[in-house]
């Protein structure tokens, strides 16, 4: 996999339509499939015929061929790929050429004042930067993530740390969710050098990841629910809100909370206790 060119250089509008397309099944677009198909998914006509554009210009769009195609093509287009808001946004920022290339941007650094919001959290909190590294924990997030050898990136934490097989109960899906998390970034910012490298290296040293990052799948992290099983105090069940930091728009306050008189309430109270 060349990282460098699929997330700056080559065709990444192209690889994400052709990789949607391969993704949705006729018979979810209304399409009735008939004999031999070589895809499992969308032929580039039926796209077209969908969007309402003709097999030549998508196939040209596909292809690379086409550099300008207008917002009212494209989101014809995300209809007819059936695209969410997170998938649509993305699809749009690789429209935009990539700018001359930057050199290595300098540590992302946390402000004084979130780290004492972070401190005063009386539930697991971490900030994380563009590339999903782990800038900063409070003492309940340290807890909870502590049987992991780092808590440098969520990603090699996921893929590359053998306790996340464990502690993530659903652990296919929480490696889906961190690698859709990851393409929504390399969509806003393809010539990150750190993430450029971040992909190299995840990509080299895991097959899983080698595969979820070629379904090009796109999701961003605002809120959801997380399944972890925690070596001391046993299953936990916690619900995530996300928050953009205004400061440092690039950053995201991620806070852990359980659902009130349940047994991972209890459970967060203990963790309360080990953090203490």
């Amino acid at each position: 996999m060349r990282t460098d060119e699929t997330l700056s250089r080559g065709n990444p509008l192209g690889e994400y339509l052709r990789a949607r397309r391969e993704q949705l099944p006729p018979e979810l677009a209304g399409i009735t499939a008939a004999g031999h198909r070589r895809v499992s998914g969308l032929r580039r006509e039926e796209v077209a015929l969908l969007a309402g554009v003709s097999t030549d210009y998508y196939t040209r769009l596909e292809q690379g061929r086409e550099r300008n195609p207008s917002r009212q093509m494209l989101h014809a287009v995300a209809r007819a790929l059936q695209l969410d808001e997170d998938a649509v946004a993305h699809l749009l920022h690789l429209t935009v050429p990539p700018g001359p290339r930057r050199r290595r941007r300098g540590p992302e650094q946390v402000s004084p004042a979130l780290r004492q919001l972070l401190g005063t959290l009386a539930a697991p909190g971490l900030v994380l930067g563009r590339s999903l590294d782990v800038l900063a924990l409070n003492p309940l997030a340290r807890a909870l993530y502590a049987s992991f050898a780092r808590t440098d990136n969520l990603l090699r934490m996921t893929f590359l740390d053998p306790a996340a097989r464990s502690f993530h109960r659903d652990w296919d899906e929480a490696a889906r969710a961190s690698v859709a998390a990851l393409r929504s970034a390399a969509g806003r910012d393809r010539e990150d050098r750190g993430l450029i490298e971040l992909v190299g290296e995840l990509a080299l040293r895991s097959p899983e990841f080698r595969v979820l990052w070629a379904r090009h799948e796109v999701h961003g992290k605002s809120d959801g629910s997380k399944r972890f099983r925690h070596p001391q105090i046993g299953d936990l069940d916690l619900h995530y809100e996300t928050f953009t930091v205004n400061s440092s728009p690039e950053q995201q306050l991620v806070v852990y909370q359980a659902t009130p008189d349940t047994a991972s309430a209890e459970g967060l109270a203990l963790l309360r206790a080990l953090a203490s």
